[in-house]
């Protein structure tokens, strides 16, 4: 099933829906790697589709340890979008990044113990780069688009994606800015990497809910933290979804290399290659296995 789409939103913490959409259908997707989080929603902004997919879940039922990342992320593939938008809670590591503030973060640190972080093995070896684990160019125009609203806007970081679901200890988050982490989080591991083995673009909106709990004169993370900051950005986050719209179409988008993340990056013998496996990857290696 391909449809022309603008992008995907993979929506977070807090943001379970996207008002405004027109001609809205919820469809049930199945991948090889089982069934995504939630139905998604698709509808259109400015006779553009868009997708939506929360993350946790409808009604927040998934923990971070239980999202099924790779069958998120291949479902939006069996669409043909090739534009994903997270939209997460993190936590601050930095005094200059506070709550309330919105992150374009460019780095991850992987610091996750418990996840599927590929589609690839069963018979098929595959290694992408993943130097710049944010599209570039994604990230840009997003960062563009949040520019022009009314928020306090913050270009790079490294976001730490931590196991969860409980918060850190005061001596982790010590240790993570000792490390010159700027943010913590616990989704951007594996769904970034798995975007790029799926040759989509990807780039996250990280609202800042919260000093985690390093700050010696600020009050350690708490849910309701993260719910009322959430809420607060919440029509912040919309616009500037709505505005990427725009961008994406009267701007030249800048080249990039997300769409040829997969080119020389498998190992395996084609001649090696289980047809099953081969069968349940295709929409990732036929372009290049035949």
């Amino acid at each position: 099933m391909t449809r022309e789409f603008a992008f995907g939103i993979i929506g977070g913490s807090g943001l379970y829906g996207f008002n405004g959409l027109q001609n809205v259908e919820t469809i049930e997707v199945d991948t090889p790697f089982g069934k995504p989080s939630s139905p998604i929603v698709i509808g259109e902004v400015k006779g553009k589709k868009l997708a939506f997919l929360a993350r946790h879940g409808i009604g927040h039922v998934l923990s971070p340890s239980e999202v099924n990342y790779r069958a998120n992320i291949y479902a939006f593939k069996e669409l043909g979008i090739d534009k994903i938008i997270s939209v997460s809670a993190v936590g601050s590591l930095r005094e200059d990044y506070a709550p309330g503030h919105i992150i374009v973060p460019d780095q991850i640190f992987d610091f996750t113990k418990d996840r599927k972080r590929s589609f690839f093995g069963e018979g098929i070896v595959a290694h992408i780069s993943t130097a710049e684990p944010f599209c570039p160019s994604l990230s840009a125009l997003l960062l563009k688009a949040l520019q022009e609203q009314e928020a306090t806007i913050h270009a790079g970081g490294t976001y730490i994606t931590i196991e969860g679901p409980r918060f850190s200890t005061r001596g982790e988050s010590n240790t993570f800015r000792s490390w010159g982490m700027s943010l913590v989080g616990m989704t951007a591991s594996p769904e970034a990497f798995l975007a790029r083995e799926a040759e989509i673009c990807y780039a996250t909106m990280a609202h800042v809910t919260d000093y985690d709990c390093w700050h010696i004169s600020e009050e350690p993370v708490t849910v309701e933290m993260v719910i009322n900051t959430l809420s607060h950005n919440l029509s912040i986050a919309q616009n500037t979804l709505v505005r990427m719209v725009d961008l994406l179409a009267e701007e030249d988008y800048a080249a990039c290399e997300c769409g040829n993340a997969l080119k020389n990056a498998t190992m395996t013998n084609p001649a090696k290659i289980d047809p099953e496996t081969k069968s349940r990857l295709h929409l990732l290696v036929d372009k290049y296995l035949g």
